[in-house]
């Protein structure tokens, strides 16, 4: 049951929310989809007529489009609470809307915010508009377009009696792990933790997508296997073992194996220009990246992994400046070399590459799970870590099923962990996998390779148990020039007491 909801509307109908009221559809909703751009709703029927689509005819007049904004909310209920879910770009356009449909909205109706957004703004809204006893609650959605048909994963946060109204559907319209039937939805607490964790989800998927890029070009460009044969590995690494069923490897060995249509020679992946402009040009309503990288910095959390792979991406962005770069400081610097290693030896570097990639995802998930727990100490959220590895293991982007469980168990038994690398579990996972790491790191510098989010990951572990750091030496300086004060080796984790006049003035 939906606590009373026989009706919701969708404001947006791109990708995400065009397999949104599907799934509301199947599951007993009348809909209402608005858009300011009359073309998407023109294009509605197409898309339900699309055999791709999966709904069945018989629920096509179930789902209504609507180009005015003021017929759309008045086809809503008028006698009962109204439930709307946005799926629209962050920011502005979301306040824009709001201040659209403020006027049709009373006590008791909810708004599910299904954007990527910043979750101060989120946050800002939610106190807006508890004034007029309307809940607007964060919904992190999960698994890019594709999941929005199938079913995605969901966080979704804010007034408690709100999110009990509505999380038998979010539940409902879920993806579902197929192991235990669980939904892969969860109301994680107050405020705009939803968006948080989605955002904190979005940066630990940028980590690993430089951990799989990095491992595709050492395979591939380093050691020169075909890309057909790199497609099966993936796909035996994904079938069992560390990276079973990691979604960015699956989707990895689709990419290497398809091939240019109408029997030309070559894959598609050989044509896609090696640069990503989304994170430098603002072409897209995605800053879940770059605010993680902020928010770790801003709240003290180690994130090296994460951060890398995102400077990674910018440096990447414009071409023809590294073009100029290059005729500079000369081709050498970047230019990835070719390797011959013996047949006999490539399966077992194969498999050091194996164990390395893990190690790194590994050392992304630890980074974006500690930053999920600083933020909800300071922001005194709750959210609880287990129930957050939970809802990813199904229906999104980071999901890697031995990583799942590795890590519920153990957040489960302590669920106020601060620091990832503090469990047993996970330093026997990192003890066991280290090395390969550090042997595929060795090799990809000799052979100049563009590898680092999995250098990061190595420094990462190496400085985070490091017992004896050269930043000590970085204090005496930082004394030496700013009489910052240092702490002797027996102080604690505070601003240091003691000064020396390294120089008298």
């Amino acid at each position: 049951m939906t606590d009373g909801f026989t009706k919701i509307g969708v404001v947006g109908a791109g990708s995400m929310g065009s397999g949104l009221v599907m799934l509301f559809a199947e599951n007993g909703l009348a809909v209402s989809l608005y858009d300011a751009n009359g073309a998407a709703i023109d294009a509605l029927p197409d898309i339900l007529n699309n055999p791709q689509s999966g709904l069945d005819p018989a629920l096509h007049p179930k789902l209504t489009g609507y180009k005015d904004l003021t017929e759309f909310m008045s086809s809503l209920a008028a006698d009962a609470a109204k439930l709307l879910v946005l799926s629209i770009p962050h920011g502005s356009a979301t306040d824009t809307v709001l201040s659209q449909i403020c006027t049709h909205l009373r006590a008791g109706d909810v708004i599910l915010d299904g954007g990527n957004e910043w979750y101060q703004a989120a946050a800002r809204r939610q106190a807006a508009l508890r004034a007029d006893g309307i809940a607007y609650l964060s919904m992190g959605v999960s698994g890019g377009y594709q999941a929005a048909r199938p079913g995605p994963s969901i966080s979704a946060s804010g007034d408690a009696a709100a999110l009990a109204r509505v999380l038998p559907l979010l539940e409902r319209i879920a993806a579902r792990d197929a192991r235990t039937g669980r939904a892969c939805a969860a109301a994680l607490g107050p405020g705009a933790c939803g968006h948080y964790v989605k955002m904190v989800h979005n940066g630990i998927e940028q980590g690993v997508l430089g951990v799989v890029c990095e491992t595709w070009a050492i395979l591939h460009r380093c050691l020169g296997i075909d890309l057909d044969e790199v497609a099966e590995i993936f796909e035996g690494w994904v079938k069992e073992g560390e990276l079973k069923r990691n979604f960015l490897f699956g989707i990895g060995a689709d990419i290497c194996r398809r091939h240019k249509e109408n029997g030309a020679p070559g894959h598609i992946v050989d044509e896609v220009q090696d640069k990503v402009v989304q994170d430098a040009d603002n072409s897209e309503d995605e800053c879940t990246g770059f605010w993680t990288v902020m928010e770790a910095a801003s709240r003290h959390v180690c994130a090296p992994t994460i951060s890398s792979a995102h400077f990674f991406r910018i440096g990447s962005s414009d071409r023809a400046e590294r073009m100029k770069v290059a005729s500079v400081v000369g081709d050498e610097i970047g230019a990835v070399r070719k390797e011959h290693v013996e047949e006999k030896d490539k399966k077992a570097f194969a498999e050091d590459v194996r164990l390395a990639a893990y190690c790194g995802c590994l050392a992304s998930y630890a980074q974006g799970m500690n930053l999920i727990a600083r933020a909800s100490r300071d922001e005194g959220w709750g959210v609880r870590p287990g129930k957050c590895v939970e809802i990813w293991r199904e229906g999104c982007i980071i999901r890697s099923e031995h990583i799942a469980d590795v890590l519920q168990p153990v957040y489960e038994k302590e669920p106020e962990i601060s620091n990832t690398l503090t469990l047993r579990a996970v330093g026997d996972e990192i003890q066991r996998t280290v090395g390969s790491l550090e042997r595929v790191v060795r090799r990809g510098l000799g052979w100049n390779a563009h590898i680092p989010t999995l250098s990061a990951s190595l420094e990462y572990f190496k400085y985070c148990g490091g017992k004896e750091l050269a930043s000590g030496f970085m204090e005496a300086e930082l004394d030496y020039f700013g009489s910052h004060k240092y702490d002797e080796k027996k102080g604690s984790v505070c601003k240091g007491k003691h000064h020396y006049d390294w120089r008298p003035a």
